[in-house]
Formats: structure tokens, sequence, C-alpha cells
């Protein structure tokens, strides 16, 4: 009789602890999109864990544009995103009964780099830029650009078109989105992009300012002048707008029909909220805490 007795206590017990919260939360969270975006929601997602460790957030990185292409078909709950979304793309989301929710979540600073032993492009103009990067251009040699510059050939490492990045490069630098020549070494994967710059003297890339800090010992990032002088990417600079055109919003897409899930909502709360103090820590720009409060209101 002892024996049953504490079998059915140990059974209420139990059953006490579930009814009061000690049934660990479960489900998944899925996500992708940009790779700019990508270090803070991987930085969210591993902080979001340690009080959510049945939750899972695996993060794709399909690039901007090919991140839509899933979120739109419902593939996804969240899409990082590094421009704003185009309207073909939410076209093609209300098509598949899609409601977007877009939040911005940081600011960044789009970085053009050299190698480290490039010790005269330190600074250039838009125009410059443009002469380089645009379709059909002219430009082979570093002299075609300044003529006291090395009379060597010009090496160019972008993303590729999936990219957020590149449409809003492509537009600020070139007047039009996707506009580029043809003949430079694309990649949606940055560190490709890290690895050809730093390899090769006479060679130039783009991508955002936390891949640049985070290779900054063997990169050296380029001053741009809009008209208003030679302005270097900082958080400061950034922050300000001073770092012009390259300074850029970043953002995350959310599925509304996906917040209904307990995990989804619970992640993204969490990205606005405590979230947000670790966007300074992988190299982006913060927003204000009205600025967070105002996003958090979206989502009702």
């Amino acid at each position: 009789m002892k024996k049953l007795l504490a079998v059915l206590s140990v059974f209420v017990l139990s059953l006490t602890l579930a009814a009061c919260g000690g049934a660990e939360e479960t489900g998944e969270v899925l996500v992708d999109g940009s790779s700019t975006v990508f270090p803070i929601t991987e930085a969210v997602a591993e902080e979001f864990r340690v009080d959510h460790p049945g939750v899972r957030v695996p993060i794709g990185v399909s690039g901007t544009g090919g991140g839509f292409t899933k979120f739109c078909a419902g593939e996804t709950d969240i899409n990082n995103a590094s421009r704003p979304i185009k309207d073909k793309e939410k076209a093609n989301c209300e098509a598949n009964g899609i409601e977007v929710i877009e939040l911005t979540v940081a600011f960044d600073g789009l970085t053009v780099v050299i190698n480290n032993d490039n010790d005269w492009a330190t600074d250039i103009t838009v125009d410059e830029l443009n002469q380089i990067w645009k379709p059909g251009s002219t430009v082979s040699k570093w002299s075609d650009v300044r003529s006291e510059w090395p009379d060597k050939e010009i090496s160019l490492y972008g993303p590729g078109s999936a990219s957020g990045t590149f449409d809003y490069f492509t537009d600020e630098i070139n007047g039009e989105s996707g506009a580029i020549r043809t003949d430079y070494t694309p990649s949606e994967d940055d560190d490709v992009l890290v690895t050809g710059v730093k390899n090769d003297q006479y060679s130039m890339g783009f991508f955002g300012y936390a891949y640049y800090l985070g290779n900054k010992e063997s990169l050296k990032s380029v001053a741009i002048d809009n008209g208003s002088g030679a302005v270097s990417p900082t958080f400061e600079t950034i922050q300000d707008g001073s770092y012009a055109p390259l300074s850029r919003p970043l953002f995350i897409y959310v599925n509304k029909s996906s917040l209904e899930e307990e995990a989804v909502r619970n992640y993204v709360e969490f990205y606005l909220g405590e979230g947000t103090d670790f966007i300074e820590d992988v190299g982006y720009v913060k927003l204000s805490d009205s600025h967070y409060e105002s996003e958090l209101n979206k989502l009702n």
C-alpha cells in the first residue's frame, strides 16, 4: 500500500509541475536570407537557445533574394534582408497568402575593401567607383582610374545577384539595381570574397561592415567621397549617415501567420528586446530603444 501511495504521489507531482510550466518549450524557427544579417540573427539565436533549449533555429544563407523566394513560398518563418522587399517579391508573397511584417533591426555600412598591401587607393570617389563597376566599364587597370595609381590589372570581387548587398551597391553606385560589369568574381559567401581580396594585392571587393571588422588585420577599408570629402566606415559615421551613400538599414521579414507559433513569437520578441544587446558585438550599429519598441508594436 505504501508503495502504491508513493507511485501516486510521484504521478500527481509530475502533473503539477507540467501544469506550472515545468514542461520544456519545443518548436522550430526557420530562417534564411541575407549573409549580411546572418551574424546578428545567429548571435540572437545562440542567446535565445540558452533559455529555450528545446527550440531549434536553423539559419540558411541563400542571400536576400534567394531567401525571399523561400519565404514567399511559405518555406520559412523569417527572412534576413539587407535591402527592403521588392514589389515583385511582395506580390509573390501576397499571391501565396503570406502576410509580411517588416522589422528594421540594425544599420550597416557597405564597405569597399582592398588588399592590406595596397598603399595607394585609400580613398575613392563615388564617380570613380561607378567607372570601375558600371556595366561596360573600360577600366581594367588601377591607372585607368587615376594615372598615378599602378599600371596593374584590377581583380574585382563582390556578392552575387541573389544578394541584397549586390542590389544596394549597384543601385547606389551604378544608378540601377543589378547593373554591374560581368567580369568580376561573384559569390554569395562573404568568406570567399574576403579570401579573394586578401590574397591579391591589386584586388577590390565590397561586403558588409561586420565582415570587414572580422578581417581588418588583413584588409583595408576605403574611404568614400560622395562630394563632401572622404569618409571611412565606422560605427559613428554609419549611425549619423555621414558615410554616404553606403550606410543602409538591415531587416528581418516575418510571416505573420508564423507568429501564432509560440516559439516563433518568443524568438522575434527576444530579437527586438534582449537580442539587440548583441548587435554591436557582431559589428553592426544598434538603433534606439524607442525604435525597437515601435518595431515590437508591429507584431500586434
